[in-house]
């Protein structure tokens, strides 16, 4: 569904992120996690439109976005949780729920689907994203992007700022789209979570892919597990 070859983006002329090539297969869960500064956000932004890329290509369904506006990759398929989450304070629950649908009207069904996956926005509608705790926010976030109907769901760090309890929510939640078919691509620091949830990964250091394989491979790697998982 997703490939990604030879891809370098940055700022001001400088990169961040250096030949980086990965793919994600319709179906999958695939993580991508690396230490705070590794260059996860930035390949993101950039993969998906909101950032220049330097060099490399960026195919979705076989079809190259590389450089495209955000809008347009939007309308293809591809949804994007920042990890600042960008709402806006003073709109609603339901507001935001039918601005990511744009520019079509929001659909009803999907509206069903997003309100029963997470139930306290269906209790919230009414409230402002401002006066809702972080994890009622990264609940709308995901909502916002799935009123897109995408195919496939990119997040950047999903759990920042959240207690361990709503962190394990928000993959139950996430655990239940992928069940009903949707692909995922995330990126985290929080990594027994991403594991748990992934059925392959990539490592990111200083901007490059340093290795990659099964969840289960990674667990199994010392370097992964004295780096990322505490363990020895």
């Amino acid at each position: 569904m997703l490939e990604v070859t030879g891809f370098a983006a940055g700022y001001e002329g400088n990169d961040v992120v250096h030949d980086i090539s990965f793919h994600v297969e319709q179906g999958e869960a695939v993580m991508i996690i690396g230490s705070n500064g590794a260059g996860k956000t930035t390949l993101f932004r950039s993969m998906c439109g909101l950032l220049r890329s330097s060099s490399g290509e960026v195919l979705f369904k076989e079809e190259d976005i590389t450089g495209m506006p955000a809008q347009r990759i939007v309308r293809l398929g591809i949804g994007f949780v920042p990890a600042e989450r960008h709402l806006f304070p003073r709109m609603t629950v339901q507001e935001h729920l039918s601005l990511g649908a744009y520019p079509r009207r929001p659909d009803p069904e999907t509206t069903s689907i997003v309100l029963d996956l997470f139930p306290r926005l269906a209790e919230r509608r009414r409230q402002r994203a401002g006066t809702m705790s972080g994890g009622e926010q990264q609940m709308l976030a995901v909502g916002r992007a799935l009123m897109s109907k995408p195919r496939l769901l990119v997040l950047d760090e999903p759990t920042t700022g959240l207690a361990p309890k709503l962190a394990l929510e928000a993959y139950e939640a996430l655990g239940i789209l992928r069940r009903q078919g949707l692909t995922v691509l995330v990126a985290e620091q929080q990594v027994p979570l991403a594991m748990a949830f992934s059925d392959r990964g990539y490592v990111l250091e200083n901007g490059r892919i340093r290795t990659e394989g099964t969840s289960a491979q990674l667990a199994e790697d010392p370097e992964v597990r004295r780096a990322y998982l505490g363990v020895t």
